[in-house]
C-alpha cells in the first residue's frame, strides 16, 4: 500500500511539472518608442515617449499627459485604468490620472508626516498604493486620500530590484527574495531569487527576467520553468492573459503561451 500511495504520489508531481513553457510567435510590429506600459484587452495601448504618457486606441487614435516640472517618469502603472499612477522619483511625488489622462490627484511625499523616501510604486486597491519605503527598507501600503499606511511589511535585508501588484496580491522582488503579500499586508510566500532582475504579472502568473532569457511561473505552481524563445534583445516584456509581448527597442514581438 505504501508503495502504491508512492508512486501515486511521484506520478501527480510529474503531471503537475513542466519543464518548460513554449511561446509561438503572432507577429511583430515595428516600434521605436521609450517604453512600453501595458497593452490590454481591448488594444489600448499605454506607452512613454518623451517623457509623455500616451493612450492609443486600436483605431489610433491617442491621448496623452505630461508634467515636465516633475522631472523624468520613473514608472507608469496601468492596472487600474481609471485611476492610473505615473511615479516620479526625483520629487518624490505620484500623480494620479483618470481614463483621460486627467489629474485627479497629487501624492507629495516630502509633505507627508512622517516623511517617506519612496523608491518604488505600484497600484493597490481602492486608494491604495504599495509603495517600498528607503529609509525603513521596507514595504508599506498607503491610502493616498487619508494619508495614512495601512501596513508596513518587515523590512527587508537586500536591495530592492521590482515591484508589481494587483488587486490582491503584491510581490517584492529583491537580490535574495521574491516576496508575495496579500492585501491585508500578511507575506504569504517567500522564494529565494536566483538571478532574476524584472518582474511582470498578469491574472496571477508571473515572469521573470534572468540575463537575456525568460521564465514562467504559474499561480498555482511554486516552479519557475524557462521560456521557450528564440534569441531576442529583451529590452521590455509584457504579459497580458496568455500573450506575451516583447519590445527590442525596434520592435515589437507578439507571441501565445501555452499554459497549462
Amino acid at each position: 500500500m505504501r508503495h502504491l500511495i508512492y508512486i501515486y504520489f511521484l506520478f501527480s508531481m510529474l503531471l503537475n511539472s513542466q519543464e518548460s513553457i513554449d511561446a509561438t510567435l503572432i507577429k511583430s510590429t515595428d516600434l521605436k518608442i521609450d517604453q512600453i506600459i501595458a497593452l490590454d484587452n481591448f488594444e489600448t495601448f499605454y506607452y512613454l515617449q518623451h517623457n509623455t504618457i500616451y493612450k492609443q486606441d486600436k483605431n489610433g487614435t491617442s491621448i496623452n499627459y505630461s508634467n515636465y516640472q516633475l522631472g523624468e517618469i520613473t514608472t507608469a502603472n496601468t492596472f487600474n485604468p481609471l485611476k492610473i499612477n505615473l511615479f516620479y522619483q526625483d520629487f518624490n511625488m505620484v500623480v494620479i490620472l483618470d481614463n483621460r489622462l486627467a489629474e485627479i490627484f497629487k501624492i507629495d511625499f516630502n509633505t507627508i508626516h512622517p516623511y517617506k523616501n519612496i523608491s518604488h510604486v505600484s497600484t493597490g486597491f481602492d486608494n491604495t498604493l504599495w509603495v517600498f519605503n528607503m529609509d525603513f527598507q521596507q514595504l508599506e501600503l498607503f491610502d493616498y486620500k487619508t494619508n495614512k499606511t495601512r501596513f508596513s511589511a518587515v523590512p527587508v535585508q537586500s536591495e530592492v530590484l521590482d515591484l508589481v501588484s494587483d488587486y490582491n496580491y503584491c510581490w517584492l522582488l529583491t537580490k535574495k527574495y521574491l516576496y508575495q503579500y496579500n492585501y491585508f499586508g500578511s507575506m504569504i510566500s517567500k522564494i529565494e531569487n536566483t538571478g532574476f532582475t524584472k518582474i511582470t504579472k498578469s491574472n496571477g502568473h508571473l515572469i521573470f527576467k534572468k540575463e537575456d532569457h525568460l521564465y514562467f511561473k504559474h499561480k498555482k505552481k511554486e516552479d519557475i520553468v524557462p521560456i521557450n524563445l528564440p534569441k531576442l534583445l529583451i529590452n521590455q516584456f509584457l504579459l497580458t492573459n496568455e500573450t506575451l509581448y516583447i519590445y527590442d527597442l525596434k520592435k515589437l514581438h507578439k507571441y501565445q503561451l501555452k499554459i497549462n
